[in-house]
């Protein structure tokens, strides 16, 4: 059976905001119900350890989410959510008696283009408290994300966010200074800051980027989007690329399908076979074209 790092499960794509930098789906809006999110367990249980609540959507809106993270726990999953953070004043207590829950990823570039002082230190404050709270009751992690990088100058919620954290935390004023692209720095116990660059998700309407490459899709990574469907990686938001749903199909079975076979032969010669992985340019981030330009 194939092994993944980590394998998405798309709870929701419904979301509470409107982000410039997040598309919409194209996808009808619903909630995955408990009988799918149990056959989903059930199906990968034999392929990964590590489940993230993540494609679209925002995980703290489900109505089942507690529910679903003690059925997690019971089957023997570690449970990462990425989460936007606004909600977590309501509902971050009831996640503190959840050990399945390994760890919180907050997407603090939600923020852009807010500028009220009052507004930003508000959402901070929710947020640094149950993060402190979190690393005080649980063994969970918490995750800042700022994948804004290449917004220069600095936007007035960044540096709203920096300073807020160096007096929360008790860091030095500089303390993000140097930070790279795609690197993420601990800056408290059990507590990291995540720094990249603002991506573009990748469209059928997009240019090409380069028929050559690799990607960690169906190698390191898959994702089960809110119906069911079985998509390569967590950056096919529209379902494009559709494998197979778990409804009718098993895992194994999608997974060792012919399309998925013919996604995985081609990463492993270095040729990007479908349409879609053509257009992503995240994947310029594992520089394998540099690898692959060195041999020829």
């Amino acid at each position: 059976m194939r092994q993944f790092k980590r394998i998405y499960i798309e709870i929701t794509n419904i979301c509470n905001l409107n982000c410039s930098f997040c598309p919409d789906t194209g996808r009808a809006p619903e909630f995955m119900d408990e009988e799918l999110f149990t056959r989903i367990l059930d199906g990968i249980k034999d392929s990964t350890e590590y489940i993230y609540f993540h494609v679209k959507g925002e995980p703290l809106l489900h109505p089942h989410l507690e529910r679903f993270l003690t059925v997690s726990g019971e089957k023997g999953f570690h449970v990462s959510i990425a989460t936007n953070g606004n909600l977590i004043g309501k509902t971050g207590e009831k996640l503190f008696d959840k050990p399945a829950l390994r760890q919180m990823s907050f997407s603090l570039h939600s923020l852009e283009g807010e500028t009220d002082r009052a507004v930003i230190e508000n959402y901070l404050d929710e947020i640094f408290n149950f993060a402190v709270k979190a690393v005080e009751r649980t063994k969970m992690f918490i995750e800042f994300k700022l994948w804004n990088l290449n917004r220069v100058p600095e936007s007035e919620a960044n540096k709203i966010i920096f300073s807020f954290m160096a007096e929360r935390l008790n860091l030095p004023v500089n303390f993000h200074e140097g930070i790279s692209s795609g690197k993420g720095v601990r800056i408290s116990d059990r507590i990291f800051l995540s720094r990249g660059s603002e991506f573009l998700w990748p469209d059928l309407d997009s240019p090409d980027n380069n028929a050559n490459g690799y990607c960690y899709g169906l190698k390191r990574q898959v994702a089960i989007l809110v119906d069911g469907t079985i998509v390569p990686c967590c950056l096919d938001g529209k379902g494009i690329v559709k494998l197979g749903n778990i409804r009718d199909t098993s895992f194994p079975e999608i997974i060792g399908g012919k399309r998925a076979l013919r996604i995985i032969r081609g990463f492993s010669e270095r040729k990007v076979v479908e349409e879609l992985c053509r257009k992503c340019t995240y994947r310029n981030r594992f520089g394998f074209e540099v690898k692959l330009n060195k041999v020829v």
